[in-house]
């Protein structure tokens, strides 16, 4: 039902009922009350509904985006965005997205934010790590909070509010607006048997990652999602990581590469960010502003249960092609643990921003790992090492 058509529904049903209120009255017996003076009905102070949408502004926003459509989850994610803010404003506030490439270079979102060649973009933070690794903080760091953790830390663990403060620094308002759910480590060419396998493998990997890969001798490179696939079949590149089995799929890496590993510790739920210019987003009117936050927490959750829900099909298609799926040998992972915390302890040393983002995000992944221990690591340790019975067996 249409807002308008609800609203005039609502009006005639009050009037219905004035018209009927004197036939009640006569029915009752007449009591003298004593005279009182008349009092003049209040002022109407708060616009009804219709009233909101008719004044409010009509805005339009260009929004750039990091990914391309063929990955309609990843990308989708700024569509749904935009999608809602557009029918919760009866079309008044108007974002177009733009795919990765078509008007802003795909890793080059948040600078174009920053400087207000477009007012918003959809992008993944740890994207700007170059910049400063704080802003991997926003999206995901090695070994560190899986999907639901990083909605807690920023929802009600301090998490958003530290990001806030940092983004402020670059005149960005940014907004949880979508996440993967813990992605897949990467496709090879050749086995990673042993740590030394990674020195002087080139590869494709995005954020504070390939910071840490680079510590064991591996050469990282930042490569656009669209691409990958052209860099890993010419041999640019030995190795490369993207999302996990739906959209690798769609971008064709197990044409170039059989070896698919697990799992990706640098990205145990990474979530994308809504982008906005700060100076455009304070000129926006309070509830346009309440609306966007609303629309943006929709497609955090929205992407994730996508996700979850694609995943698992294309996995099953990819392993039918001639995948080959690999759990990252134990050493590797201790050798990679080992070296993330080494990175995070120099870098904090040396950037005070980090280290006021890092000793909150320390402490509350300390904690959260605790409870997570408890309930939810000994629920899903069983039930996913014990087949369930036959029906009717």
């Amino acid at each position: 039902m249409k807002r308008r058509t609800f609203i005039a529904s609502a009006g005639a049903g009050t009037a219905a009922a004035m018209l009927a209120a004197p036939a009640i009255a006569q029915t009752a017996p007449e009591t003298p009350a004593p005279a009182e003076p008349a009092t003049p009905a209040p002022a109407a102070t708060t616009p009804s509904a219709p009233a909101i949408v008719e004044s409010s502004p009509a805005i339009q926003w260009r929004c750039a985006s990091s990914f391309p459509k063929s990955l309609d989850t990843i990308y989708g994610g700024a569509e749904v965005v935009a999608k809602y803010v557009s029918e919760m404003t009866d079309g008044k506030f108007q974002i177009r997205v733009f795919a990765g490439n078509e008007i802003v270079p795909a890793l080059q979102v948040l600078d174009a934010v920053q400087n207000n060649t477009i007012q918003c973009g959809h992008s993944v933070s740890y994207y700007y790590v170059g910049k400063d690794p704080t802003f991997g903080f926003d999206a995901s760091m090695p070994f560190g909070l899986n999907a639901r953790q990083q909605m807690a830390w920023m929802g009600h663990g301090g998490g958003l509010e530290l990001m806030r403060e940092f983004f402020a620094g670059y005149n960005i308002v940014q907004f949880p607006a979508g996440n993967t759910g813990t992605q897949m480590g990467g496709w090879f060419r050749k086995e990673i048997k042993s740590v030394e396998d990674l020195n002087g493998l080139k590869f494709r990997i995005g954020g504070y990652a390939g910071t840490v890969m680079a510590k064991l001798g591996t050469v990282p490179q930042q490569i656009a999602g669209g691409d990958i696939y052209p860099s890993l079949e010419k041999g640019t590149i030995d190795a490369a990581e993207w999302v996990g089995p739906y959209d690798d799929e769609k971008l064709g890496f197990y044409k170039v590469a059989k070896y698919y590993y697990y799992p990706g510790w640098w990205e145990g739920g990474p979530q994308i960010s809504f982008l906005t210019n700060k100076d455009e987003y304070e000129k926006l009117p309070k509830h346009y502003k309440a609306i966007l936050a609303a629309a943006c927490a929709y497609a955090n959750t929205d992407m994730l249960a996508k996700y979850d829900v694609v995943n698992m099909n294309a996995l099953k298609s990819l392993v039918a092609n001639g995948t080959i799926l690999k759990p990252y040998p134990r050493d590797v992972l201790q050798a990679c643990f080992k070296a993330s915390f080494e990175v995070y302890e120099a870098e904090a040393a040396k950037n005070e921003k980090f280290r006021k983002v890092y000793d909150a995000w320390r402490k509350f992944r300390d904690e959260e790992y605790l409870w997570f221990r408890v309930a939810e690591n000994t629920f899903d340790n069983f039930v996913y090492s014990t087949p369930a019975p036959k029906r009717g067996g």
